[in-house]
């Protein structure tokens, strides 16, 4: 059986976007898919049936080589495209393919804003990787996978969940890409449903911000009680999601729900914003255009830069309440 190596160490949302590649590869082909990636993601490859071998590294890439070098894989599939990444497949003498990362024109567009950044999504770039060996995109999105033992059930939650609610993804990596408390606090205040914040351990005190200032009762901090794969669970089974630029975003692209994405340092032209290439009309971004700092950064700071944080402080609660209204009929 010929192998193949698709690499993608992190985040959560990074290996969600590696999906459709990896499906298009295992009903277009006949290799068997071996994937590499950090340890602490090796559970959302693992849950992938369509995946048969997941080697993973804890501190540095040269603990799993001779592992790799073992397997005598026919073809590595750079999906990270990093200096780590190009000294593995220096190691493994394989033939390799990539996708065009676009480091310059994003450097552009952050210190000069000047937008030379194709109109494509990550995704479709990550095509390019795989075209080589013939496989194509077949237009069906993403995929997530649950394992049984983290399903769960909205109403053992809470009882109020049982008749339906809103999901509000409160976290992120970077400070300037999460919602203020008193803005997610005010589009809760007008909401119908009751709503579950998703989250971290490190969500926690936001949510709980969050609550203190919404006039709401029926508001739910799940943050930090679950893992990636029971949030990703209520994800699933919302009637909508309101989420900030995050791994939980693209899970719910995944499941194909009906989102409002809101964007704050980042813009969706780095090409990361919800993937549904069949139902693109199912979620809405909600950003300030023209607004001149930004993109401020690639990914995103502890602070805003300019102190003011209009990026966020700015978003019309009225309008993201409306378009969640509208994707949702």
């Amino acid at each position: 059986m010929k192998k193949i190596l698709v690499i993608r160490f992190s985040s959560i949302g990074d290996i969600v976007l590696t999906t459709p590649i990896i499906r298009a590869i295992d009903e277009q082909t006949d290799y068997n898919i071996h994937v590499l990636t950090k340890k602490s993601n090796e559970g959302l490859f693992k849950s992938n049936p369509r995946i048969d071998k997941v080697h993973s590294f804890k501190e540095s890439h040269n603990e799993v080589v001779p592992e790799l070098m073992n397997e005598k894989f026919d073809i590595v599939i750079d999906l990270q495209k990093n200096l780590r990444s190009a000294k593995i497949k220096r190691k493994l003498k394989v033939v390799n393919y990539s996708f065009p990362k676009l480091n310059i024109d994003k450097w552009l567009l952050v210190n000069f804003k000047i937008n030379r950044l194709p109109k494509v999504h990550i995704v479709d770039r990550y095509f390019e990787a795989v075209s080589a060996i013939g496989v194509i995109n077949d237009g069906l999105g993403l995929e997530y996978y649950i394992p049984a033992n983290d399903q769960v059930a909205p109403e053992n939650i809470d009882f109020r969940l049982k008749e339906g609610y809103i999901g509000m993804v409160i976290g992120g990596q970077h400070k300037t890409k999460i919602l203020p408390a008193e803005k997610a606090a005010q589009i809760i205040s007008k909401l119908k449903k009751p709503v579950v914040l998703l989250g971290g351990p490190d969500d926690r005190k936001q949510g709980e911000e969050i609550i203190s200032l919404s006039s709401d009762s029926d508001v739910i901090n799940t943050c930090g009680e679950l893992n990636i794969n029971q949030s990703a669970s209520l994800v699933s089974l919302s009637d909508a999601i309101i989420t900030n630029d995050t791994g939980l975003m693209h899970i719910a692209a995944a499941f194909n729900k009906p989102t409002v994405s809101i964007w704050g340092n980042t813009v969706p032209d780095f090409g990361m914003y919800p993937y549904m290439p069949a139902q693109s009309n199912n979620y809405v971004l909600s950003e300030i255009v023209g607004l001149g700092c930004r993109p401020c950064g690639k990914l995103g700071f502890k602070k805003c830069p300019k102190k003011h944080f209009r990026c966020m402080m700015d978003q019309d609660v009225e309008l993201i309440v409306e378009s969640l209204m509208n994707i949702q009929k």
